[in-house]
């Protein structure tokens, strides 16, 4: 990692549309790279930010990654109409899974090369990140080896849980996509999709966890200062 503290700037958009979050990660995205292939000979100062962390919430809708499998929503358009579910095939990785409120998500587009070039080291460390939030709250968690995510009871066949999943994509080491952490999720928007692609095991939320709502702002700021702890950027408005 570089040695110099790296500023990257945060936003916390609420509640916003998934068409709409999405289209603001292909502008910063694509700014991103733009920025970095101009500059190539002429590095930018120091302090000045070229990487982004967006935080949101996301009215209910599926979303399958490039090379998911359609199959895995059970739900016909017209269901998807009825019950007011928004649903896009997008170019993260990973399959299907449910976005929706009282879940944080999380989209960093990160310039990797202020960071470490290492994908897999960059999806361990989100993981971890979420972690060590849970840990706050007394929940234990982990991975489960070969499936990206963090797990509740993940070496247990019976009773392995997700409650964060993670999809990414990477072009010239710039990052877009990210996480999906339960918190207060309606668990329900579930059963009408395989998470993940994944039909063995359970989804679950820190509501359901602690059996009572949680913080959400409180859980927004851990959840910051892990990030900042792990990567050792500086987070700024």
């Amino acid at each position: 990692m570089n040695s110099r503290t790296k500023q990257v700037a945060f936003s916390d958009l609420g509640i916003i549309k998934y068409k709409d979050g999405w289209t603001l990660q292909e502008v910063l995205f694509g700014e991103t790279i733009a920025q970095k292939t101009a500059l190539r000979n002429h590095p930018l100062p120091e302090n000045h930010p070229t990487s982004h962390l967006l935080f949101c919430e996301h009215p209910p809708v599926y979303t399958l990654g490039k090379n998911g499998k359609p199959e895995n929503l059970v739900l016909t358009e017209a269901e998807l109409l009825k019950k007011q579910i928004d649903y896009h095939h997008i170019n993260r990785g990973g399959d299907i899974t449910f976005h929706g409120p009282g879940q944080i998500v999380g989209y960093p587009i990160l310039d990797l090369d202020q960071f470490f070039t290492d994908i897999h080291r960059y999806l361990r460390v989100l993981e971890e990140a979420v972690i060590l939030t849970l840990k706050d709250y007394g929940i234990i968690s982990d991975r489960v080896p070969g499936l990206t995510g963090v797990w509740i009871d993940g070496a247990n066949e019976i009773s392995a849980r997700k409650i964060c999943a993670l999809g990414i994509k990477c072009s010239r080491w710039v990052t877009m996509h990210g996480f999906a952490f339960n918190v207060n999720t309606n668990l329900d928007y579930f059963n009408y999709i395989i998470p993940c692609g994944i039909n063995d095991k359970g989804v679950t939320s820190m509501q359901k966890e602690l059996d009572k709502p949680v913080d959400m702002s409180e859980v927004k700021q851990k959840l910051q200062s892990h990030l900042t702890q792990l990567f050792g950027w500086e987070l700024i408005s």
